[in-house]
């Protein structure tokens, strides 16, 4: 086996270097953990930047794609495909309402789709759509234009027109936006990149009243938030809140990448043959993992399991925040976890991971955990241990 520094000069000079990369070559993992070239163990509390929902290599997902893969493992959309169908009606089912589902295979593509979606269905002249300042839609250039955050376009100008940009939780905001032309408000029901933001109350179901008032469509981007990460398979479902269009990937195959659209069947019907496409979305391999994802999310209690771990996080940060003037507020909804710090959160990130424990700064100042729903009591603890001793450490 190569060694970390041998794989980075490979990288060096022979990988486009678009990402930030921590010096270390990962070579397996196993639930909460993760092992280095050299054998060194890493407690990973943002497994998978949030793909790895139920661990790394979770039994069911490894199992069901060890199967897949020896009877077929991709063909195209020209043809009709069982997992594909079963995960369509498996997700629908959980939805709250009548979607029919598009497979894609990220959460970028999702929203492209969504975009499109919004746009067929509105009215002639009607094509822009709302979205919120610190939103993150994905990086392919529709999804881009609608992200409303400017460090993300530079460089890149001019992006698709039709986007208007909107403080995320203002519903006044968002009535002066909407005009004759509006078709669409696309909205994270909770904010991941943009640094676990919760909606204020009678914020989601305000924006529900609004595009009803204009016969908008109100889609939800779940990319992060969606798959039970909350505690319910959607976030939404906290509010009793039911969109038009949701938005899906990270999550949805336990770390195979898979990306989805699920739509209310009267706008869904809008896609038809030769608007829209994924030449590899939906295949056997992808939609066989997601169905063995959900059925261990269900199978093992974990909807319930995401609600305790993020009660059992939240005391030990609020029993540190006395303690730690650094800890501004902490936010969190299940296992999607924000701990706003007064300063830049980067030199932590980088002290623990010498500690081996594997966490991420988002927004420059908000230290991002997603861990698994799997994550036992006594890995949480022993991993707030060393953020503690990290935050308390850090000098400022």
């Amino acid at each position: 086996m190569h060694s970390s520094q041998q794989i980075i000069e490979l990288f060096q000079r022979y990988v486009i270097g678009n990402y930030t990369r921590y010096p270390v070559c990962l070579v397996s993992g196993e639930g909460s953990h993760v092992w280095d070239a050299e054998g060194n163990r890493y407690l990973d509390f943002f497994p998978g930047w949030g793909c790895d929902l139920l661990g790394h290599c979770p039994a069911r997902v490894v199992e069901a794609v060890r199967d897949q893969v020896t009877k077929l493992i991709h063909v195209p959309n020209t043809w009709y495909t069982e997992p594909q169908g079963l995960l369509a009606q498996t997700l629908s089912q959980r939805s709250g309402f009548d979607a029919k589902c598009f497979f894609c295979n990220s959460g970028a593509e999702a929203n492209e789709a969504a975009i499109k979606l919004a746009r067929l269905c509105g009215k002639p002249g009607r094509y822009k759509i709302v979205s919120m300042m610190n939103s993150f839609h994905g990086r392919t250039l529709g999804a881009l234009s609608a992200t409303a955050q400017p460090k993300y376009h530079q460089g890149l100008e001019p992006l698709l027109a039709g986007f208007t940009y909107i403080p995320f939780g203002d519903l006044d905001a968002a009535a002066r936006a909407v005009d004759g032309e509006t078709c669409a408000i696309l909205v994270e029901p909770i904010q991941g990149e943009g640094g676990i933001n919760l909606p204020p109350t009678g914020y989601l179901e305000g924006l529900r009243e609004l595009a009803d008032k204009h016969e908008l469509l109100l889609i939800f981007d779940e990319v992060q938030a969606g798959m039970g990460r909350t505690g319910r398979w959607f976030a939404y479902q906290h509010w009793n809140v039911l969109p038009d269009a949701v938005t899906l990937a990270k999550a949805l195959a336990g770390g195979v990448a898979c990306g989805g659209l699920m739509a209310r069947a009267k706008y869904a019907d809008l896609l038809k043959p030769g608007t829209h496409a994924a030449t590899f979305g939906g295949n056997p391999l992808a939609c066989r993992a997601a169905l063995a994802t959900i059925e261990t999310i269900e199978d093992d209690g974990l909807l319930d399991r995401a609600g305790q771990i993020g009660d059992r996080f939240r005391q030990h940060f609020e029993r540190l925040k006395p303690r730690c003037p650094l800890i501004q507020q902490v936010r969190i909804k299940g296992t999607m976890i924000g701990v706003e710090l007064s300063v830049p959160g980067a030199a932590l990130v980088d002290a623990c991971l010498k500690r081996q424990l594997l966490i991420n700064c988002t927004h420059t100042t908000v230290l991002r955990l997603l861990p698994a729903l799997t994550l036992t009591d006594e890995l949480i603890d022993e991993g707030c241990g060393v953020l503690a001793e990290v935050l308390l450490a850090h000098k400022v």
